[in-house]
């Protein structure tokens, strides 16, 4: 169904409005996650406290509210969801889409919208049929945006003919044939690798990487909505599973690595883990004591399997597609570089966690670099970022038509 999708609702102006309440209700019933923006116009019909208590999740209405631009704001609206759809479509709104205006909250969040936009029209016949709707909507299909409707009937104002938004049960028909098929990454396989490993140096102490596992499991998720089948290789993080992704949970690097190479083959690695570089030499089964001197003891370190250049230089089941991270304090565009080469991976994704404070927040700041390209992206939910490397891959393995998946 639509468990854990995220759907932006967008309703306009119209009598037709009534039916985006049914919508919600089928919407939550089938486990989406619905906000709803509704237009000066939509208030008319209907009410922000009905969509709320319907939604569970507070509404908005005003580009200008300064409570709503600091806890959420329009661009994390716009970019968050997995699909908008608008319902009510007026033929106002449809123009100011073809235009590019960004007059008030809704149109402002579809000009900033990087995500795909299902439209549901719903207008009077004549407005529906005039020469500027139908090249606004040639327009908006030749951009991508998917059309709904509308059908012909009874219209509130008394005419017949065709404007009538079409059923709520067949807009939520529409949006799962949606999901259902647009699966770029479907019948491919992927590994993501996650949050901390810690190394034992007696039964309660250990040396470990600070790593919320938020980002790894966020693109772990963000993959598998794109259709591929991922198995997730976890440190020890206090954030849940994602749904619908196989998880491995493992403590040390020399447990990763092995939960890595069990999971081989795959078309996608994406190791994001903040692995140890080093572990004790010689672990020891009881508790170190503090001596009659008091001095801490030595301990002698030894390196730790590297991952991600194991599995960037696999003779026989190496990924298509080998993605690894870099976490930086300093010099990061250097740093990342040379950890591009020396790995032999496909990609690094740097970040500079002195700057942006990414250790167990929910928000990350990354650079991607290829052996030809530097790809900077703005400050965002590390939901948003997940799915903005996702993209990157689908971007790749279409370009690169690699669309086989391993055997």
């Amino acid at each position: 169904m639509l468990r854990g999708k995220k759907i932006l609702l967008i309703i306009s102006g119209g009598i037709a409005a009534y039916k985006s309440l049914e919508l919600i209700r089928l919407f939550k019933k089938s486990g989406a996650n619905i906000r709803c923006v509704i237009t000066n116009g939509g208030t008319n019909f209907v009410t922000p406290l009905s969509v709320s208590a319907l939604t569970e999740e507070e509404v908005y209405t005003d580009l200008w509210s300064l409570k709503d631009e600091t806890e959420m704001g329009h661009i994390r609206l716009s970019r968050e969801a997995d699909l908008i759809v608008i319902a009510p479509a007026s033929a106002n709104l449809l123009a100011q889409m073809t235009h590019g205006l960004a007059e008030d909250l809704a149109s402002t969040t579809l000009l900033a919208s990087n995500r795909p936009i299902m439209v549901c029209p719903a207008m009077n016949p004549m407005m529906w049929q005039h020469d500027a709707t139908q090249e606004n909507l040639k327009t908006l299909k030749s951009r991508g945006i998917k059309i709904i409707g509308p059908t012909t009937g009874d219209m509130a104002c008394g005419e017949t003919g065709k404007g009538r938004m079409s059923e709520a049960e067949d807009i939520f028909t529409a949006v799962m044939n949606y999901f259902s098929a647009n699966k770029p990454l479907a019948g491919f396989r992927a590994i993501v690798t996650s949050g901390p490993t810690y190394e034992p140096i007696d039964p309660v102490r250990f040396i470990g990487n600070k790593s919320s596992g938020k980002q790894g499991h966020a693109i772990a998720s963000a993959l598998s909505h794109a259709g591929a089948s991922v198995t997730l290789i976890s440190g020890s993080v206090k954030i849940p599973d994602p749904d619908g992704v196989k998880t491995v949970h493992v403590e040390t690097a020399q447990d990763m690595l092995e939960a890595c190479e069990s999971a081989l083959p795959a078309d996608i690695a994406v190791c994001a883990a903040a692995v140890s570089d080093w572990r004790v030499d010689s672990y020891t089964t009881q508790k170190i004591k503090k001596g009659a001197s008091k001095k801490p003891p030595s301990l002698s370190l030894i390196e730790n399997p590297d991952i991600l250049k194991t599995i960037s230089n696999h003779k026989t089941k190496r990924p298509t597609l080998v993605i690894g991270f870099a976490a930086e304090t300093e010099n990061l565009d250097d740093n990342a570089t040379a950890k591009l080469e020396s790995k032999n991976c496909d990609w690094i994704i740097g970040n500079n966690i002195i700057e942006n404070n990414v250790f167990g927040s929910d928000k990350n700041q990354i650079t991607l670099f290829t052996t030809t390209t530097k790809k900077e992206f703005p400050i965002s939910e590390k939901t948003i970022i997940a799915r903005d490397i996702v993209d990157e891959i689908i971007h790749y393995l279409e370009a690169n038509k690699l669309t086989q998946a391993a055997e």
